[in-house]
């Protein structure tokens, strides 16, 4: 779905150019970039010869959910399939099942393959290809929830009263067979036209009320459109603006329901690994404030800043930076281990609730060892040594991957902008500031960088004054610009607003370096 924002233009002279990135060029720097992050090219012999042990011994569980009428939502070229659910009405209230992958049953606990996840934390995807956290024979078929397969599931079972609030909670390792692989965009068109099966109109139901138990209890949602790069079928690639569906929020609210149960089993039990993060302190929130008041659309602190976010509309580009300039309040995510002793501070603040990692334990290593813990618990069973052991080693493992994940997918967006726009230095272009250099109209605030920016020197070819007879380099004011086509975020030299509609020129892209770089027109 194409963001409103950025609507493609008419094709004309320049339209060639922008409208994909490939070549050999692109393909030797994808293989460098792989190279230089040390992404891994196959599986190691030891850990594949565990896996496929373990796929041969593999025994589903006793317990037979094959009735459940399951499905699986997800983009429409995913194999690796985590999740699984199903919604029917109870009474006056709901009843959710969730299916989870029973990934544990395919690893060994200290053997091979549980040493290779570890290193590797999770999945990593890059634009040309994805460095697995398992061995494909797992996440693409033994382990994935694929449809009319008979599989083994961590089968979360929610009573829900009419609110949508739970109110009891079961899970149990089960059989369970999908149904339907479906995706975003097809469950979204079936809904809007009310042809949807019930458990998916239920999904709009339940989600729509998860939503507002998250508005009463203070949480927070950053939607803000992502940038994704898009195969074409010549093997190119192309960057698109995806403003999230509402179907997906819906569905992200299931998930975000499943992490809270299992964070309050963990907590209950006084065992377990959170995903928390601190609420932003007051010096972060008055910026902000004053953020919003320049940009024209002000927030004074008299509703949740949560509930704030939900009412920005992305189409704006005030209000797009707006949501930029937010990022800033959702800083400090980690996880936390214990053992005896809940944390003193269990709350992860974006959601105003404890919370867990245990939705996807096929792409995620901390999941698999969660939904072994929370099953433990629910029957009353002694949590496995090799679980309690990693705990404290988990936050590390993570920590590295999760940065890891995040620089290659910047690269790679970085990498594919450059490519698109090779041939077109010297071009201008319509943008919106999504961060300015400078406060915006009204505004005594200083500069509105987004976070880690900085004002950096100019160029080497951009020298404006002299010190004892030797050139020198001057500070150059900056902001970050989204193009309205093609949808890439870059730097801009220049003295700007946040929020304003600026039209930039192309000074740089280079592949090789992952850099582009723009100026006023």
């Amino acid at each position: 779905m194409a963001h409103p924002l950025f609507t493609p233009k008419p094709a004309g002279p320049q339209a060639g150019p922008l409208a994909e990135a490939s070549g050999t060029a692109l393909t030797e720097a994808f293989a460098a970039l792989r190279e230089e992050f040390e992404l891994a090219s196959g599986y190691p012999g030891p850990a594949l010869a565990d896996a496929e042990a373990a796929i041969a011994a593999h025994r589903l569980p006793d317990a037979d959910a094959t009735d459940v009428e399951f499905v699986t939502i997800d983009p429409p070229t995913s194999t690796d399939l985590d999740q699984a659910l199903h919604i029917a009405r109870d009474g006056e209230g709901y009843r959710v099942r969730y299916a989870i992958a029973d990934v544990p049953a395919f690893v060994r606990p200290e053997g091979e393959l549980d040493a290779e996840t570890r290193r590797r934390g999770q999945t990593i995807y890059a634009a040309d290809s994805k460095v697995p956290l398992h061995p494909r024979d797992i996440t693409d078929d033994a382990g994935s929830l694929l449809a009319d397969e008979v599989r083994g599931a961590f089968v979360w079972d929610f009573a829900l009263d009419p609110d949508g609030e739970v109110v009891d909670v079961g899970l149990s390792r089960s059989k369970v067979r999908s149904r339907a692989k479906l995706d975003y965009a097809q469950v979204q068109e079936q809904i809007d036209a009310g042809t949807a099966a019930e458990p998916l109109m239920l999904l709009q139901e339940v989600g729509l009320k998860r939503v507002e138990l998250e508005r009463k209890r203070g949480g927070a949602s950053l939607n803000l459109p992502e940038q994704e790069i898009v195969p074409t079928d010549d093997g190119g690639y192309r960057i698109e603006i995806a403003a999230q569906r509402p179907v997906e929020d819906w569905n992200a609210q299931i998930s975000l329901m499943t992490g809270m149960a299992a964070a309050k089993l963990m907590v209950d039990a006084q065992i377990g690994i959170l995903r928390t993060m601190p609420a932003p302190d007051e010096k972060s929130l008055r910026h902000f404030r004053r953020q919003t008041q320049a940009l024209g659309n002000p927030w004074d602190g008299s509703v949740p800043y949560g509930e704030y976010l939900r009412s920005l509309d992305a189409t704006q580009p005030r209000q797009l930076a707006i949501m930029h300039a937010a990022a800033a309040l959702f800083r400090g995510a980690t996880y936390t281990p214990f053992d005896g002793e809940v944390p003193a501070d269990p709350v992860q603040a974006a959601i105003a609730a404890p919370y867990a990692h245990t939705t996807a334990p096929l792409r995620r290593l901390v999941d698999r060892f969660v939904l072994v813990l929370c099953e433990s618990i629910a029957s009353d069973s002694d949590v496995p040594d090799w679980v309690r052991a990693a705990l404290p080693e988990l936050p590390g493992l993570m920590t590295a991957s999760d940065q890891l994940a995040a620089r290659v997918e910047r690269a790679c967006l970085e990498l594919v902008e450059a490519a698109m726009l090779v041939h077109s230095v010297g071009q201008e272009f319509d943008a919106v500031v999504i961060s300015g250099s400078k406060p915006a109209a009204g505004s005594t605030e200083g500069s509105e960088q987004r976070p880690g920016h900085a004002r950096l020197a100019q160029p080497l070819d951009r020298i404006s004054s002299s010190q004892n007879g030797q050139p020198t380099q001057q500070p150059q004011p900056f902001g970050t610009v989204q193009l309205s086509e093609p949808p890439v975020t870059g730097r801009c030299e220049g003295e700007m607003e946040s929020g304003a509609r600026v039209r930039v020129r192309l000074v740089r892209a280079d592949v090789k370096a992952r850099k582009v770089l723009f100026e006023l027109a």
